[in-house]
């Protein structure tokens, strides 16, 4: 009779995450995949496969929480433009007041990864289409108010404002000063409007 799962997959993946957030797919070896999962190899390996496959698991979680609740909040705005301003200075506070620099999860896995990862390439490729749409229609709501500037075609801003996000992530890497982010927010303030 087989036995019954003790833990619950989602906390699990949860755990994975933050283990691949802070340490990279290359950096951390199985033995800490088991240390920080709190599972033996054997649950692992039965519930998720190989640590790839859970990097792979925990990739689309992370993905299905960042990125669902970034386009959700993009997709129910009535104000545009302070929409995004409330973005950029979330993902500022969030960075400033990090216990440690770890950046983004995605963007990690784009740097270290998908270059080489087809897997991995999909995925990151997916979230940014995914990404850049919400920001397309968020952005052509914004000019259709005119809260938003005309001057620049739709796409081309939506491109811009998820390069500028992927910046502000590679900067908390490096552990860049509010200073830093503030500027960053008044020039992409500028560009939109």
């Amino acid at each position: 009779m087989a036995r019954t799962k003790e833990f619950n997959e989602m906390e699990v993946l949860d755990k994975a995450i933050d283990l691949f957030w802070f340490k990279g797919y290359n950096g951390a070896s199985m033995q800490d995949v088991v240390d920080s999962l709190g599972l033996s190899r054997s649950s692992i390996y039965d519930t998720f496969g190989d640590k790839y496959q859970l990097y792979i698991a925990s990739l689309e979680q992370y993905r299905k929480q960042a990125a669902g609740g970034l386009i959700n909040m993009v997709t129910q705005s009535t104000n545009p433009l302070q929409t995004i301003q409330q973005l950029f200075e979330m993902l500022s506070n969030d960075s400033v007041n990090a216990v440690c620099n770890k950046g983004c999860f995605m963007t990690n896995s784009t740097i270290e990864l998908a270059p080489h990862d087809p897997q991995i390439h999909k995925i990151v490729k997916d979230n940014m289409q995914d990404i850049e749409e919400a920001f397309y229609n968020l952005v052509k709501k914004g000019q259709d108010l005119r809260e938003i500037t005309n001057k620049q075609d739709a796409r081309a801003l939506a491109r811009f404002l998820f390069n500028t996000i992927s910046g502000i992530r590679v900067a908390a890497k490096s552990g860049a000063g509010k200073a830093v982010y503030q500027d960053i927010i008044e020039v992409t303030l500028s560009v939109l409007r």
